[in-house]
């Protein structure tokens, strides 16, 4: 990291008192907190599709999107090994036989789409996790940290691809521990490896049901990163620890203190 994006790290001001200073852990999401900047992640993908031209409507894309989603929840088509780029090309290849399937799509061969939308797609995750990278760097320094997260099996995977396992001490995967959020057991999961009391721990997350409502339900602090959700109701929601951007965790708040 180069001294002048740490110094930019270190700068961050916070405005509200809403967070102590006794913070000795922290949790963080993945999907849609360091790989996205709190956007839902069919946005990202719906993107891809528009730069691939695919010539579907919105609202058949997230029809296929949701298909996709409980296809891969039900069969096993991801693997441990498989890095992002892996899993976004059979989600993609899921995705636009459904909408063959549905007679929203005319395609003799889905595998050059597939690719072009899986690339944009991990082109993406990959400039949002390297903006990420200095928050995650400098907060590891002084953190013991965990990752908890709804995912497929392939998390560990997808965290070595992109070089960001060393930051966390630990892992706690849906599909590996079988709790998945919005139960806060998997939350407290994270809490019972770091050793701490809940009230000691920080937990970042792009969803208000999924992360900050449970975390908060055991008594661990929280930080929104709140970005476009699935809904306009989610969208619409409100919670007085909000950020817009990795960028805005309070570090000027709290590391001063361990510095």
């Amino acid at each position: 990291m180069t001294s002048r994006r740490l110094d930019n790290v270190r700068n961050t001001l916070w405005s509200k008192a809403t967070l102590c200073d006794m913070i000795n852990g922290i949790i963080f999401d993945y999907g849609g907190t360091i790989d996205s900047r709190g956007v839902h992640w069919s946005e990202v993908i719906w993107d891809g599709y528009q730069a691939a031209d695919v010539p579907v409507t919105k609202e058949q894309f997230r029809d296929s999107y949701v298909m996709a989603e409980r296809e891969l929840a039900r069969v096993r088509h991801i693997l441990p090994n498989d890095n992002f780029h892996d899993l976004l090309l059979k989600k993609m290849r899921i995705e636009l036989q459904d909408l063959i399937d549905k007679g929203h799509l005319q395609c003799d061969d889905i595998e050059p789409l597939a690719q072009q939308i899986a690339q944009y797609c991990y082109d993406a995750a990959r400039s949002s996790i390297e903006e990420a990278r200095p928050v995650l760097e400098l907060l590891s320094q002084h953190y013991p940290m965990m990752l908890v997260s709804n995912f497929y099996g392939n998390v560990d995977s997808v965290l070595r691809d992109f070089d960001l396992r060393k930051y966390f001490k630990g892992v706690i995967e849906s599909a590996v521990v079988g709790v998945r959020k919005p139960n806060p057991v998997i939350f407290k999961l994270g809490v019972d490896v770091l050793e701490m009391e809940p009230g000691e721990v920080l937990v970042i997350g792009d969803s208000l049901k999924k992360d900050i409502l449970p975390a908060e339900s055991i008594g661990c602090q929280v930080l929104w990163l709140k970005g476009k959700g699935w809904t306009p109701d989610e969208d619409a929601q409100t919670h007085p620890n909000t950020i817009k951007s990795l960028s805005e965790v309070p570090l000027s708040r709290f590391l001063d203190i361990r510095i």
